[in-house]
Parts: structure tokens; C-alpha cells; sequence
């Protein structure tokens, strides 16, 4: 006897019972994951404490250009979270920069009265607590019967100089908050050390392009303009050709814009130098170049490749009786280029040089201490120049940077 079709109305009903039974599984699975990575993160306390480094770490990342509103505001947000208080503010020395409130002190209260509270932590550099009375909550925008009744005023110091403050609304300051205060303090004034440190390093590498400029001028630009004049008569078309390229090199050399070129940039500069160069010397200067025309594009700081070339041959070759040769060459070694500049000139007492690149002598061949120094700033002390010389035996120049520059733009 055959066996009865189930009707279509149960098979439904099984498979919806089916389908129930497997998201049921589905979702036990999901939070049987779930529950088991919150495990494996550790305790309350460390769970605590990855709040707190998190919290603190995209802080700092808005504190990064210093003390700037925009950047402020951002890391305010962080830290008030931190503190777990009802208002968190920071300022400058001026000015309020930023508010962050909860409730009633959701609103941001007028400048001034914040800098109000601010004035004395500024002052003495000191921590202030002080205690809100009817005239300043209602300055604040506080209502009158609220609970937050205290402020803390921690210092912000840069090189031991108040240049802003950190101050948080409190129900009642206890010893703990107080602390913590001046730890956040504490840790957004190295903040602002470390972005204030990074400025003056920009502004350091800024002084040593224009001390290359600096020593480009006086020597340089004399001897071309003799050497152009004395063209005027003999060669005026060729007079005419080194003006322009004089007016090409000037143009490059004390451009006011980046930090960083391209090897090509630097190397067209170089061969009007050079063409400046010859009007002046004559058959006396040959110059040699092999460049790889695959690392042309390679980023290098700004003026590092024409104070080399023109070490070469003011200071090897200048001295020396009869022709010389400076020989260019750039070649690709995989992750880096290498730059080559020689000369088969005077050369130099070793021990010499090692003064020169170590600041102890002044005078001559300084152009080479502000490459070196430049390129250890830029890439570490594993990419500065490299020096082969003797006294008779010419000089050879290597410098080595990376191709992959992040954040170095031509």
C-alpha cells in the first residue's frame, strides 16, 4: 500500500520550523564568537585600560599640528570621555579653543569667561581648583541649582612656558580627579612638545636651503656675471644664450616652494650650473654623467646634488693645474638610488673632512656639512654622504636615498 503525501500546508510548516531552528543556531554561533573574542580581550581592567589608550591615542592624533582649534575640538571629545566628567575645555594662552559638555554644560559659554578661569593656572603655572559660585555658573551658562559647582585649571607647559590650559566642570573635584587632570595635562603638553619639536625641524631644514642659497650667490653669481660680461663683445649671441641660462639656474635655486625634487629637476639645474661653469673655465672643466634613466624620478631634498657638483669644482678643481673632470653618475639599486659625484681634483686631508661634517671648521666645503646633515635629518644617519678622499686624490661623493618617500612630494 503506498505511503500517504504529506499535505502542502505541513511541509511548510516543517520547513518553517526548519528554517527557525537553523537563524536560532546561526545566531547562538555568532554569539558564542562574540562572547569568547570579549574573553579573550582580558579582564574589566583591561578592558578599561584599551578604552583608555584608545581614547588617548586618537587625542593625540588631533594634536598633531599643535594648539589649533579644529584639532582641539577633536581631541576634547577624546579626553572628556577619558576624565568621564560634565565639561571638558581647552585653551591657549588667548583664547578658548575648544568645549565639550554633557547635560547642562552642553553649551559653549563665551570666550572670556573661560579664560577667565584660566587666567591664574596661566599666570603661576600652576593647577587651580576653583570652586563655581552663582556669578560665574551663571557666566557659564550653568543653571543656578545644578550640581557642578567645581572646575579644575591645569597648566598646559611647552619648554616650561604656560601656553594654554585644560579645565574640566566637576560635581566635587575629589583628590583622584584632580590627579588625573594634570596626567592628561601632563600628556597633552608633551603633545604639543612633539608638534612644536617637528616645526622646528621644518623650520631647521628651511634655514639650511637658505644657507645653501646664501652660498650660492656671492661666489657663484660673481663669477658668471664676469664670465657673461666678458662674452658681451667677443660672443654677444653666446653672451645672450648664458644670461638665460643664468636667469633658468637663479630661477630654480631660490624657488620658495617645497622641500623635495626630482633627480631630473635637480640634474637640468646642474647642467645649466655647469654650462655657467664653462663659459668660465674653458676646455679646463669636462664633466662625465651616466644616469640610469630609470631613478630620474626619484624624490631627493631640494638643492642636495648642485652644492656637491660645486664643491667639485670650486674646490677640487679650481686649484688644480690643467683639465679636470667631474663625473655624474646615478644608478638603481633596487629599493634605492645611488648618486655619485667625482672629481679627480685636489682633494682633501681626510681628517679635515671629518671636522668639516662634524661642524668643528668653518669656511670652505661647508655646502657638503649641510647636505650631510640634511639627508641624516630626512632619511637617518644611515643615509648621509659617503666620502672617499686624500690630499692629490680627488673626491668621490655617494649618497643613497630611499624611492619610496611617503609624504615627500616634488
Amino acid at each position: 500500500m503506498p505511503t500517504p503525501l504529506l499535505s502542502d500546508s505541513t511541509l511548510l510548516l516543517i520547513i518553517a520550523i526548519a528554517a527557525v531552528v537553523a537563524a536560532a543556531a546561526v545566531v547562538a554561533l555568532v554569539g558564542f564568537r562574540l562572547s569568547r573574542s570579549y574573553r579573550e580581550l582580558g579582564t574589566e581592567a583591561e578592558h578599561a585600560t584599551f578604552a583608555a589608550l584608545h581614547s588617548a591615542a586618537a587625542a593625540g592624533e588631533q594634536l598633531r599640528n599643535g594648539l589649533e582649534p579644529a584639532g582641539a575640538f577633536k581631541a576634547s571629545r577624546q579626553l572628556r570621555t577619558l576624565l568621564n566628567c560634565a565639561a571638558f575645555a581647552m585653551t591657549d594662552d588667548a583664547r578658548l579653543l575648544a568645549w565639550d559638555g554633557t547635560g547642562a554644560a552642553a553649551r559653549e559659554p563665551e570666550s572670556g569667561v573661560v579664560m577667565a578661569l584660566a587666567a591664574k593656572a596661566l599666570s603661576n603655572g600652576r593647577t587651580q581648583v576653583a570652586t563655581l559660585d552663582p556669578e560665574m555658573r551663571r557666566s557659564l551658562g550653568l543653571p543656578l541649582d545644578g550640581d557642578l559647582k567645581a572646575a579644575v585649571i591645569c597648566p598646559l607647559k611647552v619648554d616650561s612656558r604656560a601656553v594654554g590650559t585644560v579645565i574640566i566642570l566637576s560635581k566635587a573635584p575629589t583628590a583622584g580627579l584632580v590627579r588625573a587632570t594634570n596626567e592628561v595635562a601632563a600628556w597633552v603638553s608633551a603633545q604639543l612638545e612633539l608638534a612644536e619639536l617637528s616645526s622646528s625641524r621644518t623650520l631647521l631644514a628651511e634655514a639650511e636651503v637658505r644657507a645653501l642659497r646664501a652660498q650660492i650667490s656671492p661666489h657663484f653669481i660673481y663669477n658668471s656675471l664676469n664670465a657673461i660680461a666678458s662674452f658681451i663683445n667677443t660672443d654677444p649671441q653666446r653672451a645672450r644664450d648664458l644670461v638665460v641660462e643664468f636667469a633658468d639656474f637663479t630661477r630654480y635655486s631660490f624657488r620658495r616652494h617645497g622641500d623635495f625634487t626630482t633627480l631630473a629637476e635637480e640634474l637640468r639645474c646642474i647642467d645649466r650650473y655647469l654650462l655657467l661653469e664653462n663659459a668660465r673655465f674653458g676646455d679646463r672643466l669636462q664633466v662625465s654623467l651616466q644616469i640610469a634613466p630609470e631613478v630620474l624620478s626619484t624624490v631627493i631634498p631640494f638643492l642636495s646634488l648642485q652644492p656637491l657638483v660645486e664643491n667639485a669644482v670650486r674646490h677640487g678643481l679650481e686649484a688644480k693645474v690643467g683639465k679636470g673632470l667631474v663625473q655624474i653618475g646615478a644608478r638603481d639599486l633596487g629599493a634605492f638610488t645611488e648618486v655619485t659625484i667625482e672629481d679627480d681634483g685636489v682633494g682633501m686631508d681626510p681628517e679635515q673632512l671629518r671636522l668639516v661634517l662634524g661642524g668643528h671648521h668653518d669656511g670652505s666645503h661647508v655646502g657638503l656639512r649641510n647636505v650631510d646633515a640634511r639627508l641624516r635629518q630626512v632619511y637617518g644617519d644611515d643615509h648621509g654622504l659617503t666620502i672617499d678622499t686624500g690630499v692629490g686624490h680627488g673626491m668621490l661623493i655617494t649618497m643613497t636615498v630611499p624611492k619610496n618617500q611617503p609624504g615627500h612630494d616634488a
